[in-house]
């Protein structure tokens, strides 16, 4: 007999391979998958699962890894480029619609503690689902695009707050100003935690871990990170969701932010689709049947006031009409972060299971009809006065740099100052640690990262660079990027360091633009060294190294297929 933890992963594995590739056929997406898996192995339709809690709680840890890799995204100096859309725009849409969607729970008889978690926590847009769908569609980069995005920033600030604030409700002694002004005090402290954490801890650790130059250690140390971080954060009365988001923070400016992002993407992507396929299973189709008229005005009272308010103040703002409309009709839906809230709520008893199961069906429906809404907004988004622009948001990892330097040993180096000399731009990795760490006190843009991983040179920009220069001396390790790169991108245009004409024949066939050859470059700067010496013109000696050179291009081409 096979046990029971085996089993259901099985059948939810099967689900997800069965299900999100068919909706994402249909043009539904990915998440819309997760949450029809759920719903077909669930109790109300094939009830092959029926451990739902069990596995809510594990997923959980998707939301938890999701919420870390937005805190690492969060810089500083991002959310200054971005600060009238993201406090500007954002604060008033949570604040407006919050408020709002409060004073309408209070109609319906709940208490103003009740009140504000539903209010707020509907308030919240799904950012896994519509950064996703953005992307997909091309979409990001649009005036619409952006906007929507700073909204979405904001919404995941407010997320922080949120759960702090939520186990204070649960308390009785205390009003609910004095609950907002513990929950801000709380999160100011932690700030101040973050700092000190970052400095004078997760660094030194995490670099003694990559001296190692072990990568399974180095993916174990990052999820240790996430976890530990969101557990300590959980023992001081948080949500362990909001400890993960802390632990983002405390790498936000690390050199090994690339890195540990690398690590730690498959597990957020798996568990993130766990925790929307245990959304499926816990929505409760008995409710849905005996007041589906209730909940399906409700859906629609929460997609048009969501979505009117947004385009008031985006209009307000100063966005121009058609880009507004798609805004406000791509963040009319309610997200995850609303299931988190409501689940933290739940375990507080603050609001009832009954109460839970509606909002639970009503969150999952309103993202359900976001493909439908998408399609309508799809034409406001490509209008002529959705100007697009040239980069993607910030949080999509991706750098504004345009030159990518692999390897910082000396060729890197010698690379990297040239390109401080021209004023030129750019972003460097290399899985030294000590080298990383000798050469970023200096002040250079390095970062720890296995350039072997697809994940690492996604999120250092390599998709949105113009130019990767090759630069480390392992000869199969640097075939092996180069052929990597040009599967990234067929444009991309890559320069790579070859050691002999072996090597480079290698890495011309490999997909490298342009290949440096070691041992060549040295007999050709000897050999011009010599004739120099011997008084020969100097236009003599450049026809000579030009015939050279040509008549090395012309062998990589013969022995290039």
């Amino acid at each position: 007999m096979l046990p029971t933890y085996l089993i259901d992963s099985i059948i939810l594995l099967t689900a997800a391979v069965v299900l999100v590739p068919l909706m994402q056929y249909l043009r539904l997406g990915s998440i819309i998958g997760y949450l029809v898996a759920g719903i077909v192995v669930g109790p109300w339709v094939l009830s092959l699962i029926t451990e739902v809690e069990e596995i809510r709680h594990f997923s959980e840890l998707g939301v938890a890894f999701l919420l870390f890799i937005i805190g690492v995204e969060l810089k500083p100096q991002r959310l200054l480029l971005m600060k009238k859309w993201v406090f500007g725009l954002g604060t008033a849409q949570v604040v407006v619609t919050g408020l709002t969607l409060m004073g309408a729970s209070m109609l319906f008889g709940l208490s103003i503690a009740q009140s504000l978690i539903v209010g707020f926590g509907l308030a919240l847009s799904s950012t896994a689902f519509v950064l996703q769908l953005l992307i997909d569609k091309g979409l990001i980069g649009t005036l619409a695009g952006k906007r929507s995005f700073a909204i979405l920033l904001l919404q995941d600030l407010a997320v922080v707050p949120l759960l702090a604030l939520v186990p204070l409700l649960a308390q009785d002694d205390i009003t609910l100003g004095m609950d907002l002004a513990l929950a801000f005090g709380e999160a100011a402290l932690i700030l101040v935690l973050i700092v000190l954490g970052g400095r004078y801890l997760i660094r030194p650790v995490l670099h003694l871990v990559a001296k190692t130059g072990n990568t399974d250690i180095f993916a174990a140390a990052a999820l240790l990170l996430v976890l530990g971080v969101a557990g300590l954060i959980t023992l001081a009365g948080f949500s362990m969701a909001m400890g993960a988001f802390v632990a983002g923070l405390l790498i936000a400016n690390s050199e090994y932010r690339h890195q540990v992002l690398a690590d730690i993407q498959p597990f957020r992507g798996l568990l993130l689709g766990l925790f929307f396929m245990s959304v499926g299973m816990s929505m409760d189709f008995g409710i849905l049947a005996q007041n589906g008229h209730y909940l399906v005005l409700a859906l629609l009272g929460l997609l048009a006031v969501k979505a009117g308010i947004i385009w008031v103040l985006a209009r307000l703002f100063g966005v121009p009409a058609h880009p507004t409309i798609a805004v406000s009709l791509i963040l009319a839906q309610s997200g995850e972060f609303g299931f988190v809230i409501f689940g933290v709520a739940l375990s507080q008893n603050l609001i009832e299971k009954a109460l839970f199961d509606q909002l639970i069906l009503v969150v999952s429906m309103s993202m359900i009809a976001t493909p439908v809404l998408a399609m309508l907004a799809n034409k406001y988004f490509t209008s002529k006065t959705a100007v697009p622009e040239t980069h993607l948001p910030q949080s999509a990892t991706i750098s504004d740099r345009q030159v990518i330097i692999v390897g910082f040993g000396r060729v890197g180096r010698r690379v990297a100052k040239m390109l401080d000399e021209a004023k030129t731009a750019y972003t460097a990795i290399d899985y030294n640690a000590d080298i990383v760490n000798q050469y970023r006190l200096k002040g250079f843009p390095l970062y720890f990262g296995n350039a072997a991983s697809l994940e690492v040179l996604i999120s250092v920009g390599v998709k949105k660079s113009q130019l990767v220069i090759v630069t480390i001396d392992q000869k199969e390790t640097s075939k092996h990027l180069v052929r990597k790169l040009r599967k990234l991108s067929s444009t991309l245009h890559i320069v790579a360091r070859g050691k002999d004409s072996e090597h480079c024949a290698h890495l011309k066939q490999a997909g490298a633009d342009e290949i440096v050859s070691e041992a060549f470059e040295a007999s050709l700067q000897l050999g011009t060294d010599v004739l120099q010496r011997l008084d020969h013109p100097a236009d003599l000696i450049q026809k000579i190294q030009q015939k050279m050179r040509d008549e090395v291009q012309i062998s990589l081409d013969k022995e290039t297929p």
